[in-house]
């Protein structure tokens, strides 16, 4: 409530801000939706009752019931520009967590997308780095009996397979795994790259730029823009060449020689399609820079939301020379009241508390939803474009 967290007491009908003396924000920073304060995670309850684990933008605190007392447990999130994302839980019939165990983190170095998996000792402040890669790290697991664990590790070039250490350092951890062999059928991209860009607006951002197969320093290649929201989380992730729902898959076009890049994407309220060109444009001219990216033979793609601001961007440009938009939102007046088929509610909510970014309905607010209405701007389009529904 009001950007803090609180507990309830029930035998007192007491209720106490836990977060208005951290001098921290628990508000999550890069929500950019129409909701007033976006909570950042709570991670529950420790087994003693004693205590509640929440994490701020960056660190874990640990704080107690009555909001007394607080102790930043990871320490270095803010100053390194880490976010500890998740606690691995061990035990499946645990009630509460137990801080007498050991307690083992998932992070994300926000700057290079480098992820880790960490520890805390006993409760006591200072997260332990075990693991600290340009990867994925993932699904941690322990043996109920032995200090034996398992855990998945992915890259744009090894698909996630499973690794198993013999201590709680996990050190020396051994591939036991060999999920995908048939990639070497396939010619396959030699990685990625992540580099910085200014939006329109002022905003420094990030995008992560896939490599053809066969990629040489030096030459340009052609290359597919993809787009949703936020991506550059995906920087090392893995793409195993199949045909999705969306029909989207980055490794089937990187296998046929083309570059992929997903950029970054943040919002203003009242603009949602407009934002989508003030980011996109401006990353696509930085990815040009790069020498990589082929600047006449670029296309762009993207589904459901990320169809939507594909359908929009083409109504404002021409330097892309094909579009593919899945699942488009294209009339966001009409859609405002349309009934969701796979809820049965609304489509309200989505434009004015979720990914649309009104501020309110249409009949007050009908510039703002015309402008950024792609059927409107439909004439203006030049550019060969499949529509997928």
């Amino acid at each position: 409530k009001d950007g803090h967290y609180f507990t309830y007491h029930l035998d007192s009908d007491r209720v106490v801000n836990l977060t208005e003396s951290i001098p921290s924000s628990f508000i999550n920073e890069e929500t950019d939706i129409n909701v007033e304060y976006s909570p950042t995670p709570a991670w529950g309850f420790t087994s003693d009752s004693k205590y509640v684990l929440i994490r701020d933008n960056h660190d874990l605190w640990k704080i107690s019931v009555d909001g007394k007392s607080f102790e930043n447990l990871t320490q270095d999130g803010r100053e390194k520009n880490r976010r500890y994302h998740f606690r691995f839980r061990m035990e499946e019939t645990e009630k509460g967590i137990d801080l007498s165990q050991p307690l083992y983190i998932r992070f994300m170095d926000l700057d290079t997308k480098k992820t880790g998996i960490a520890r805390i000792d006993k409760g006591r402040a200072g997260a332990k780095v075990l693991l600290h890669e340009e990867a994925i790290l993932i699904s941690l697991s322990k043996a109920k009996n032995s200090d034996t664990y398992y855990f998945t590790r992915e890259t744009n070039v090894e698909p996630p397979n499973y690794h198993v250490s013999f201590n709680k350092d996990l050190k020396d951890a051994r591939k036991i795994t060999d999920i995908y062999p048939e990639q070497a059928n396939f010619a396959w991209t030699p990685g990625s790259k992540l580099f910085s860009y200014v939006s329109d607006r002022g905003d420094t951002l990030q995008a992560a730029l896939f490599l053809p197969a066969g990629y040489q320093e030096g030459e340009s290649y052609p290359t597919v823009v993809y787009i949703y929201e936020r991506l550059t989380q995906d920087l090392f992730s893995y793409a195993r060449p199949t045909f999705p729902g969306g029909a989207f898959n980055r490794a089937i076009y990187t296998s046929n020689g083309y570059a992929v890049l997903m950029p970054d994407i943040t919002y203003e309220l009242n603009d949602p399609g407009m934002s989508a060109v003030w980011c996109v444009l401006p990353a696509l001219d930085a990815a040009i820079e790069t020498g990589v990216v082929d600047a006449e033979n670029v296309a762009i793609h993207g589904h459901s939301w990320g169809g939507y601001q594909t359908a929009f961007l083409i109504t404002q440009t021409d330097k892309f020379k094909a579009a593919v938009a899945g699942a488009a939102l294209t009339n966001m007046i009409s859609m405002y009241s349309l009934i969701y088929w796979n809820t049965g509610a609304s489509n309200q909510a989505i434009f004015e508390s979720s990914q649309g970014r009104f501020t309110s309905g249409y009949w007050d607010n009908w510039d703002a939803y015309k402008r950024n209405s792609p059927i409107f701007y439909a004439k203006n389009v030049n550019t060969p474009l499949l529509l997928m529904h």
